[in-house]
């Protein structure tokens, strides 16, 4: 586009107006500033818009015809600029979020309806991911990722951490007996995940690392698997507590080694694209989710 919303609003103010210099005070700026701004529209439409007397400004054909285009512009410009701005103040549209199945289901689904009450006009659509994903790619407009962050292409932010604690289910342990030591989880069935091997470094006096790496009897590739597995009376596994809580609560999982185990923690942080400007929706779900997580509210970070 040869002109710019400056002439064009320029043009609209000194017709508004009936004077150049009326339009300079509405505008903010000198009648030569103004002036000049007439001239270079007309200069790019190549025709003549206004005719000027010592007394009076007169719209030509051109002018008036150009008035109307110009006016649907500015009109439509101003129309998208206070819906941006309502959009800011109530969020408003799609939000894409990606987690991992167990935070899905243990954090995020819980918290769905409260979110919705207060913002009913996002429309929040769940992904499950064990994996990172490129957020790009899969059209994600934030991610909740777990452990130590490496991606720098990534604004973070912080949401809370959470502990890992072995767990296994009373019959389990009623027919297997609860070990006493680190030594004695030799003697059990172990579950934990197929891949990565950091994964399973459970909370426990190991290696140099600090950490005790087992290898799993049985190996999964979800978290949610592994705990149903626990609850079904399969072996001990290492999970962290908010995937667990409810279980410790209700009895179908009891804690093992727990003066043994370690404090170890995870953080948590949901991340986007730091080119992307944060929308209200990012920003509604985002201090939704951190206030449930707050310190001191939930037990389980």
């Amino acid at each position: 586009m040869k002109t710019t919303l400056d002439e064009m609003q320029a043009f609209l103010a000194v017709i508004d107006s009936g004077s150049i210099s009326a339009a300079a005070e509405q505008l903010g700026q000198t009648p030569s500033g103004v002036s000049r701004a007439l001239g270079r529209l007309e200069e790019k439409l190549g025709t003549t818009l206004l005719t000027r007397t010592t007394r009076r400004l007169h719209l030509t054909a051109e002018g008036e015809a150009y008035l109307r285009h110009a006016r649907a512009i500015i009109d439509a410009v101003e129309s998208a600029e206070e819906q941006m701005a309502a959009r800011r103040e109530r969020p408003v549209g799609r939000l894409r979020v990606d987690a991992a199945m167990p935070f899905v289901l243990h954090v995020i689904a819980p918290l769905v309806a409260g979110y919705r009450a207060r913002y009913p006009e996002v429309q929040l659509e769940l992904n499950s991911s064990e994996r990172y994903i490129d957020l790009l790619e899969r059209r994600t407009d934030l991610a909740i990722r777990i452990g130590p962050l490496a991606d720098s292409t990534l604004h973070a932010r912080p949401l809370g951490r959470y502990r890992l604690q072995l767990v296994a289910s009373p019959a389990y342990l009623a027919a297997h007996g609860e070990p006493s030591s680190v030594a004695a989880l030799g003697q059990h069935t172990l579950l934990g995940f197929n891949e990565p091997e950091s994964l399973n470094r459970w909370p426990l006096p190991g290696d140099a690392d600090g950490q005790l790496l087992v290898r799993p009897d049985v190996a999964v590739s979800s978290g949610e698997t592994l705990r149903r597995l626990a609850v079904e009376g399969v072996g001990i596994t290492c999970l962290s507590d908010f995937v667990t809580a409810r279980d410790r609560a209700a009895g179908t999982l009891v804690p093992v080694l727990s003066a043994q185990t370690l404090d170890v923690y995870q953080p948590i942080h949901a991340v986007y694209y730091r080119n992307t400007a944060v929308s209200a929706r990012i920003t509604s779900f985002l201090d939704h989710l951190g206030e449930a997580m707050a310190h001191g509210q939930d037990p389980r970070w």
